[in-house]
């Protein structure tokens, strides 16, 4: 067992860039109102991991290009704000958006940072399976099960939580062999939070003072 939880930790933390790449998998454009969300999911897994193998090259070349790629489907893909909230959790009570927002940009950037350079080695020759899709309790959005499937090795779980904003599926969560991405942050910040500001530790991200950690 104790074999098994180490290689559970290095999967959460090595495989850490498959969140990064789910969070960029997801749909940044507009959705049509008869699309799923696991439809949209699908499409767009195919789309950037065919992106990411043909301009692998590109990328490795030109750190800048990658950077800006990864920014791009990013922010288009991820509701910064909605999951800032989450993780912040009982901190987030009374918080104005302008500390939300540092917050989540901080994060975002803490993020790209850590390992988005790691996009350079994922491995592209995944396949997607959708297991299912349900809806979240108190009309938060929707739960996207599913699977990455790799040659010689276990499938890796991911699950998807999505909200509509506007027309779009945006991701406020994302859960890789069970491990959260709101979860973990809201664990490692707690404490930072319990006796600092949230525009305080904002300024500690961004200035690189304290880092992300997906080891978790």
């Amino acid at each position: 067992m104790k074999i098994r939880s180490v290689a559970i930790r290095t999967i959460a933390s090595k495989v850490f860039a498959v969140a990064l790449a789910a969070l960029v998998l997801l749909p940044g454009v507009a959705a049509a109102q008869e699309e799923s969300a696991s439809k949209v999911v699908l499409e767009n897994s195919q789309r950037i991991l065919s992106a990411l193998e043909s301009r692998r090259a590109e990328f490795k070349a030109d750190h800048g290009k990658l950077e800006a790629f990864v920014s791009h489907e990013f922010n288009a893909t991820f509701d910064r704000d909605y999951a800032a909230r989450q993780v912040l959790g009982r901190h987030a009570r009374g918080a104005s958006a302008d500390d939300v927002k540092l917050f989540a940009d901080a994060l975002a950037d803490s993020l790209m940072r850590r390992y988005g350079s790691s996009l350079l080695d994922f491995n592209t020759q995944l396949k997607v399976r959708i297991k299912s899709e349900s809806v979240l309790p108190r009309g938060l959005g929707v739960k996207v099960s599913s699977e990455l499937l790799r040659k010689g090795g276990e499938p890796i779980p991911v699950d998807y939580f999505m909200r509509k904003s506007g027309d779009n599926w945006k991701v406020f969560d994302v859960m890789v062999e069970g491990v959260s991405f709101v979860q973990t942050f809201r664990r490692q910040f707690d404490s930072e939070l319990a006796h600092k500001s949230i525009k305080q530790v904002a300024a500690e991200l961004a200035a690189g003072k304290v880092a992300v950690d997906a080891g978790g």
